[in-house]
């Protein structure tokens, strides 16, 4: 390889490497699995060391990923830097390691075994036994303070005391969600409409991460100690003094366990590789320890790992398969995404007939053609993706799959913002599949949750061109819709229903249903709440929304862009025109006399999936009700979400008070209409 190419490959390894950092620390949405990164890195690597002039400082190679996200909370440096550690996949691997060790020791070192729990990395401070602060790992030198997000889990101690207890110390652990748990989460965001998690992973260091913190009370995070960090440690067994830390109350995995030898090492990551499906958190493999404080000082760091430990990871399940041929899909943002189609193969228990590819620079770099014989790979939750290519059987005369310059919808050349991976099409107004799927959007769950509308009725509307925006649905009528197939009078007046109720959503929903690229549901509220309305909104200028907090440049510049186009400002005006709420002063609704719950006193409790616990305040006295925060031989009745609170439902059972579920107080509301 000539130094011209190589620099080519480089840098296209690099550009795709900080990129999936990022997916994985920042955003918590990783395409690719563990094993697929190191394969990017391990090619990075051998090209520097075959190039060492290409190599530079900032290479993804010679530091730790970021999950610092500027802005959003204060960062804290770290009192010990908080590395990453080396990824080995073979017993060869370990063995070396072992020698670099007894190397180190002198003799026979001991080493302690603990499963490498999938979640998100935390550093917790203690001084005179009391909970200092929470830092999430960052750069390995400072972090997020994400304290009083931490301070809502349950197995977090606020104070802790013992035999031995240092003064001061800090202890290291993962956040995690539990897979039974993740299970009933996801359950509950597919009803509502929204997207569900990709892994347990994903939603433990997203909630981390939430402005929140009593959104991230209501998400079932627990937390694993593993590490002791202190100038007065109580031993100078890794292992003893995590035995100590489970005394003083912290929870400590009873999966721990000290070996004599890397054979008994061996013998312990068998053992688990087998067993790891039957236990309910998700683990990626054994981190492996050397138990002597004195031999890790010895070994001391690498600049981004430490020496005397490495993580074993176990693959996830692999076949091999035939791609057929690849699709190129339009997002309703435009972006293109490119989906091999597949020979059918069972891979993980189900059957796999298509696989992402992400973007274009991962079909570059997986040198695709078609008919290919390809590898794919299935971890934990996330969708199968290819992670390589048998070339020894590609045919000589296969074409090479080519990303293409045109929308694959309606042929308008793509484009390519600058430090974005993606490909976009331009032509939003246009574009069927952007406009049919902002459509889709505005009616989801959590934006204006409008009910009888799915994917292929909107289609079919757009198709018999009913609507072309979301202001169209507004004007849809019983006659319009009952001759339409598959659409009878009572799915239409369901419909025209649905859509007339959707005019009481609160503003921060209708922020988020317009679909403005970067403004998720929690920047949506902190929008509402920083403007009061869409007019201030509309009038901000780049300064005033960077100046809110959740709102960087990327987002501001994409707020401004979406007011500034003159048919976003028509589309504003018509909605506004039937008679959605476009302000926070609107939705203090005073109450209606003679409404469904004229005369009734309601307790709200527990956790909901088709409105937040404000939102059915809002709703019990837009219909005539009055909320009371506890339970009295007054209260006309519980409205009562999952995990409602105990002392309220057993006060309510002994007085007699009914208590209704979000269904049946849902179902309530619409028989009354």
């Amino acid at each position: 390889m000539k130094i011209e190419e190589a620099r080519k490959r480089i840098d296209l390894l690099k550009r795709e490497i900080e990129r999936h950092n990022d997916l994985y620390y920042k955003v918590n949405q990783p395409e690719i699995s563990d094993f697929e990164y190191d394969i990017l890195i391990n090619q990075l690597e051998t090209l520097e060391k075959r190039f060492p002039e290409l190599r530079t400082e900032d290479s993804p190679t010679q530091k730790v990923g970021s999950d610092i996200i500027l802005k959003e909370f204060i960062q804290v440096p770290h009192e010990y830097p908080m590395l990453s550690l080396a990824n080995t996949y073979t017993h060869e691997d370990l063995a070396e390691f072992d020698r670099r060790v007894k190397k180190i020791s002198g003799d026979e070192p001991k080493y302690v075994c603990e499963l490498k729990l999938d979640g998100a990395s935390i550093s917790l401070k203690y001084s005179g036994g009391r909970f200092i602060r929470a830092i999430t790992r960052g750069d390995g030198e400072k972090g997020d303070d994400v304290s009083s997000n931490v301070l809502t889990i349950k197995s977090v101690p606020k104070r802790v005391s013992g035999e031995l207890m240092p003064d001061d110390f800090v202890i290291r652990g993962e956040i995690i969600i539990h897979k039974d748990d993740f299970r009933k989460m996801n359950e509950a965001r597919k009803e509502a409409g929204d997207q569900p998690f990709a892994n347990p992973r994903n939603a433990a260091a997203g909630t981390l991460k939430l402005l929140d913190a009593g959104l991230v009370s209501r998400r079932p995070l627990d937390c694993y100690l593993y590490f002791l960090l202190s100038t007065d440690l109580p031993t100078d067994s890794h292992y003893e003094n995590m035995r100590l830390a489970s005394e003083w109350g912290f929870k400590v995995s009873d999966s721990m366990k000290i070996c004599d030898n890397i054979g008994e090492v061996v013998d312990y990551i068998n053992l688990w590789e087998s067993k790891r499906y039957d236990i309910d958190y998700e683990i990626d493999g054994v981190v492996v320890k050397a138990d002597s404080i004195t031999l890790q000082k010895k070994m001391g760091f690498t600049s981004k790992t430490p020496r005397w430990a490495v993580a074993y990871k176990y693959k996830a399940e692999q076949e091999k398969t035939r791609l057929m041929s690849v699709s190129f899909q339009v997002g309703r943002t435009g972006a293109v995404t490119p989906v091999a189609n597949l020979e059918p193969v069972l891979l993980a228990g189900t059957t796999v007939k298509r696989a992402s590819l992400h973007n274009a620079d991962q079909v570059e770099l997986l040198d695709l053609h078609y008919n290919d014989m390809v590898y794919i790979e299935k971890g934990g939750e996330i969708i199968p993706k290819i992670v390589g290519v048998d070339i020894t059987l590609r045919s000589k005369d296969a074409d090479k799959v080519v990303f293409p310059s045109y929308c694959p919808e309606c042929k308008s050349v793509l484009e390519r913002s600058e430090g974005e991976a993606g490909w976009y099409c331009p032509n939003e107004k246009e574009c069927p599949p952007q406009i049919k799927g902002k459509i889709e959007h505005f009616i989801s769950r959590r934006a204006m949750n409008i009910e009888g509308l799915g994917e292929e009725t909107v289609a079919m509307l757009f198709e018999k061109g009913l609507v072309r925006d979301s202001a169209d649905l507004y004007d849809l009528t019983v006659d319009k819709l009952s001759g339409l197939d598959r659409l009878g009078e009572k799915s239409a007046n369901n419909i025209v229903t649905s859509v007339r109720s959707s005019v009481g959503a609160p503003f921060h929903r209708l922020i988020f249903a317009l679909g403005i690229r970067h403004i998720g549901e929690t920047t949506a509220r902190t929008v509402a709440s920083s403007f009061k309305n869409i007019d201030r909104l509309m009038d901000a200028s780049a300064e005033d929304l960077i100046s809110v907090t959740d709102i960087g440049p990327k987002t501001a510049e994409s707020i401004r862009n979406f007011f500034n186009d003159a048919d976003n400002i028509e589309l504003i005006g018509r909605l506004r025109g039937h008679g959605l709420i476009m302000s926070t002063e609107k939705e203090n609704i005073e109450e209606v006399e003679g409404g469904v719950l004229s005369g009734k006193s309601i307790v709200i409790t527990g956790i909901f999936t088709n409105h937040e616990r404000e939102e059915y305040k809002k709703i019990i006295e837009k219909h005539g009700g009055k909320n009371l925060s506890s339970v009295t031989t007054g209260t006309t009745f519980i409205l009562a979400g999952e995990k409602p609170g105990p002392s309220k439902i057993e006060k309510a059972r002994k007085l007699g008070i009914p208590v209704h579920s979000e269904e049946d107080f849902l179902k309530m509301l619409k028989e009354s209409q």
